[in-house]
């Protein structure tokens, strides 16, 4: 199936459309703007990640809890990952259940809790159970944002604002590094008590901007409020105006295709693995969410410090300011190949994201060896160009399409449990990495990096044989991707098998069997664009 549009025109239920400038939208500028607020939680997470790494080179936070190290600095890191775990038979029936925006709001209600335990902890136990509340309420508001976000987008722009979510990780991540850089010179214990306290921000801030934030549509649609969807619908992508063909083909589409999802399939967790299109996702999503964090990107980006130390750089204000170069690169890279989603497309991104990364972890490994059996001190230098290089192919796919991709591939039955499914495989791979990466490395040293380079190999692999290009492709519409003609989509795109549930059902909106090549009468009304 090919998608024709061109650089001027975007495609909806077969048809093309003039591309619309969301900055001259009033209507999709309010929107993005709201989004803004939901795409922090990924900055949240991000930031965490960051200070975890910033912590461990502050000489206060040290000696305030005796120097942890080995298994205890593991469960340190790892301990935000198990309360993620814990939250994970939560968060499909709150997103489901009680709303998107809800889901978000209960998650970073949980994660303030956490913040302040975290920051007024007394012993080093107390501190560890802070983190598991705060991987709780991550996980929660993770499992909801990216909902939110996918069914709220543009046809045009979902994408590229998906992939942005997951991008925005460094943007917390940079806040943290430059934060404990800074507090390094506090002489007491507010220097980590400081960054500890400020990971609150965020979540307060969606606390009191998601209202402004619409409901996603198809929430509304498959509880039965129609009219709300719509109206949602032409508020977002139409200034309000109902009678929008756009704003009429979407409705259309997701409404009919909800109807038979709800008619004709579940939405159990053994939707997942039930027909042969839903095992191809539940490959995908499993493979995204371990690869995500087994690819080697786990030991910089929770234990550079040590990275560091075992090439001869043991200064902390010089691994303080490697991170925070590092961050800043990683985001700009990221949310550069943001851009590229729809014009090079997902697939050529992954791999050549995951053959980039095997090519740089190899030769950093050789260096590694070099400097620790010869002390070869121009093989440390190439070890920190080559860490930039491997994030530089990272960012490349999987910083952002690891959201991206995994969510506008799940049709809306399974999409909640789904993404629980890939957050659940980051998790795991999390745990694993961080419990076990500290005392690998403490242990083999840089042999231990040879591991991750026959994993990226066999990375590479998987992603050739199994990653399906879906570029340019409505969100329904994307399941004819996996399932073919027996994917359940309605509307004016229907597929055979939609037209023939579509006569069981008397769906007036979706062409029946025996009027196919009958066009969908829908009312005059063109779609323009509006200059602000």
């Amino acid at each position: 199936m090919v998608y024709r549009a061109s650089k001027n025109t975007f495609e909806l239920a077969g048809r093309e459309f003039p591309r619309v400038t969301w900055y001259k939208d009033p209507g999709l500028r309010k929107l993005y703007i709201c989004l803004m607020f939901v795409v922090l939680t990924s900055a949240t997470n991000g930031y965490d990640g960051s200070m975890v790494n910033g912590l461990q080179t502050l000489p206060q936070w040290q000696a305030y809890f005796d120097n942890p190290s080995g298994s205890l600095l593991g469960l340190f890191s790892c301990i935000m990952s198990v309360g993620s775990i814990c939250a994970i038979p939560f968060v499909p029936y709150i997103a489901d259940g009680l709303g998107r925006r809800m889901g978000v709001m209960i998650g970073c209600v949980i994660m303030c809790l956490g913040v302040a335990l975290q920051t007024i902890s007394i012993n080093f136990r107390m501190f560890i159970a802070a983190r598991f509340f705060i991987g709780f309420g991550v996980a929660i508001a993770h499992g909801a944002s990216p909902l939110l976000i996918t069914e709220l987008a543009h046809t045009q722009h979902r994408a590229i604002f998906t992939t942005i979510y997951n991008t925005t990780w460094y943007i917390g991540s940079i806040v943290a590094a430059w934060l404990t850089f800074g507090t390094f010179k506090i002489g007491s214990a507010w220097a980590w008590r400081t960054p500890s306290l400020v990971q609150a921000f965020p979540s307060l801030l969606q606390i009191s901007f998601v209202w402004f934030v619409p409901e996603s549509p198809r929430y509304h649609i498959a509880k039965g409020r129609y009219e709300k969807a719509h109206q949602v619908l032409a508020d977002c992508h139409a200034n309000g105006n109902l009678n929008d063909e756009v704003v009429l083909l979407e409705m259309q589409e997701i409404r009919d295709t909800l109807k038979m999802e709800q008619e004709f399939e579940s939405n159990s967790w053994s939707e997942l693995w039930r027909t042969k299109g839903n095992r191809h996702r539940l490959l995908i999503l499993l493979s995204a969410g371990f690869f995500s964090q087994w690819s080697g990107n786990g030991i910089v980006s929770y234990y550079l410090a040590i990275v560091l130390k075992q090439i001869g750089i043991t200064d902390p204000v010089t691994q303080q300011v490697i991170n925070g170069v590092l961050q800043i690169v990683n985001l700009i890279v990221a949310v550069l190949m943001c851009f590229f989603v729809d014009k090079v497309g997902r697939r050529p991104l992954f791999i050549f994201s995951t053959a980039g990364m095997l090519v740089c972890f190899i030769i950093e490994t050789i260096c590694s060896a070099q400097f620790a059996l010869h002390g070869n001190h121009a093989a440390a230098n190439a070890v920190v160009a080559f860490i930039f290089l491997f994030f530089v192919a990272y960012n490349s796919a999987w910083s952002g399409l690891l959201v991206g991709y995994c969510v506008e591939i799940l049709p809306y039955n399974i999409r909640a449990k789904g993404m629980t499914v890939m957050f659940l495989s980051v998790d795991i791979a999390l745990f694993f990495n961080q419990y076990v990466n500290p005392i690998a490395l403490d242990n083999i040293g840089w042999k231990y990096y040879i591991v991750y380079c026959v994993w990226l190999a066999v990375e590479l692999t998987v992603v050739y044989f199994f990653y399906i290009e879906t570029r340019n492709t409505p969100l329904e519409e994307i399941a004819k991707h996996f399932d073919g003609d027996n994917a359940v989509v309605g509307g004016a795109a229907a597929t055979d098998k939609g037209r023939q549930l579509a006569d069981e059902m008397g769906l007036e909106d979706t062409p029946h069997t025996d009027s196919v090549s009958d066009e969908k009468k829908i009312p005059e009304t063109s779609h323009k664009e509006i200059d602000a």
